[in-house]
């Protein structure tokens, strides 16, 4: 494939952050596959890098907690396949996913040089599917039978998004250039105001996907923040629309 260069559109991102206002009573963190399928390197199945996974539960901590401080509701979306007679994983429907758990080597899937398993990926019931531990409180909302790339497709997440007042939905989560970006169009689609937080995402299929998710969100659907930022703009949201 050729090299390609990615447009500079700082000056409109720059722009478009100093138009952003987010009130913390219209906003929600949505959290995408923040378990140990993905970030525990002892358990995972589709494993980032131990660097991502480290540097996403550093973030996130950071940022779930500040959350909490702000009251703003935390909505955690975990990936489970059941077990089906005469299939297996119901993953397995999708002609993709099944053509990968063809490959003979583990290594060199989905997860550039790392092993990693599509049939044995967050079994029901698995330890896989636990939320990272320092990144759950009992007082956060979760939503555990997601299936596909998009945490909208199949889940009541919109309804739960509008039943906690939510219209701004900001994500973290596993993969950028899968889960994140395939809910951030959704939600886009459905007129939230999307916002990514950009320290708080890896992807597992490599650091060019990752790149890539985050312009294509950045340039297209929304918002793209890092921690400092985010903590200023929902103190700043709460300043402005409750004195």
């Amino acid at each position: 494939m050729p090299t390609v260069e990615i447009t500079d559109r700082a000056e409109m991102t720059a722009k478009l952050e100093q138009a952003l206002v987010l009130d913390p009573r219209q906003t929600a963190i949505v959290t995408v596959d923040m378990h140990r399928g993905h970030l525990d390197m002892d358990l995972a199945t589709m494993p980032t890098t131990p660097e991502d996974a480290r540097r996403v539960i550093s973030a996130a901590r950071d940022v779930l907690d500040f959350a909490r401080s702000q009251g703003i509701p935390i909505i955690h979306v975990v990936l489970t396949y059941r077990m089906l007679p005469g299939l297996g994983s119901e993953s397995m429907t999708q002609p993709f996913w099944r053509a990968v758990a063809e490959i003979k080597e583990e290594e060199n899937r989905l997860t550039p040089g790392r092993k990693s398993t599509v049939t044995h990926h967050n079994i029901q019931g698995s330890r896989g599917t636990e939320i990272i531990p320092e990144l759950f409180s009992p007082s956060d909302l979760v939503i555990d039978n997601k299936k596909r790339l998009d945490c909208f497709y199949g889940t009541d997440l919109d309804m739960l998004l509008e039943n906690v007042g939510a219209k701004n939905i900001c994500l973290m989560g596993i993969n950028t250039n899968t889960c994140v970006l395939n809910t951030s169009f959704t939600a886009f689609n459905k007129n939230y105001r999307v916002v990514v937080l950009s320290e708080c995402v890896a992807s597992m299929y490599g650091e060019d996907l990752h790149v890539l998710g985050l312009q294509n969100i950045a340039r297209c659907l929304g918002w793209v923040l890092d921690t400092p930022t985010f903590k200023r703009k929902i103190e700043e949201g709460r300043r402005l629309n409750h004195p």
